[in-house]
């Protein structure tokens, strides 16, 4: 009766250490380090307009076309002379061009520009962190953007936060799949470990656990 009662004893403390890893960060792969400041800046990818975007849309030589106008949850603008613009997914240039061939039913060869002026994006360009922050936000991925930079961003780790348990899911393209990296946000945050910073891409989410004592 003791071996057995033994053996289960045994067993569920093999069954908390799986658990224990598991939350750990088993055996997810780590992202190689990025500076605090990158040795080249570099453009990112072209810039695609998103819900809540404003737009300076502008018309030359005819001022009562161009308009500031925000994108609609649903994804369009309505500017003089054009309803129901869709302009979510578009990059400024293309909108642009769409607007040029809309107007060009009322003026002759109109000439368009669209300006973002305060920038949301899509959710697939921005970076989300969640879970035991001071501020969990969404926040319009930049160029060269880093975890130190995101952090800085939603205020930080909250107390309670298990930072050195975090992980980051990223979207791979190439696999059309998710995947998940270990992310040492305490120490980076705590300790001041910049070889724990790593590079961020649009998309990505990071959550941040709470401590479990």
């Amino acid at each position: 009766m003791f071996f057995k009662s033994f053996g289960r004893v045994l067993a569920g403390l093999g069954v908390t250490a799986a658990l224990l890893s598991g939350c750990s960060g088993g055996n997810r792969p780590e992202l190689p380090p990025a500076g605090a400041v990158a040795g080249r800046e570099a453009p990112s990818e072209e810039y695609v307009i998103g819900p809540m975007d404003q737009l300076n849309v502008f018309v030359w030589r005819n001022p009562e076309l161009s308009a500031k106008v925000q994108v609609r949850p649903d994804g369009r603008i309505t500017t003089p002379l054009i309803s129901d613009m869709p302009a979510v997914g578009k990059t400024p240039a293309m909108l642009a061009d769409d607007l040029k061939y809309a107007l060009g039913e009322y003026i002759k060869d109109p000439i368009v520009s669209v300006i973002v002026e305060n920038f949301s994006g899509t959710y697939s360009q921005q970076v989300r962190v969640v879970g035991a922050t001071e501020k969990p936000a969404s926040i319009p991925y930049r160029a060269n953007m880093t975890a130190l930079d995101a952090m800085i961003a939603v205020g930080g780790l909250s107390e309670f936060a298990s930072g050195n348990r975090a992980r980051l899911v990223r979207y791979d393209q190439q696999t059309g799949k998710q995947r998940e990296y270990k992310i040492r946000l305490g120490d980076l945050l705590k300790n001041g470990d910049i070889s724990a910073n790593v590079r961020l891409a649009p998309g990505d989410v990071l959550i941040i656990p709470e401590s479990m004592f």
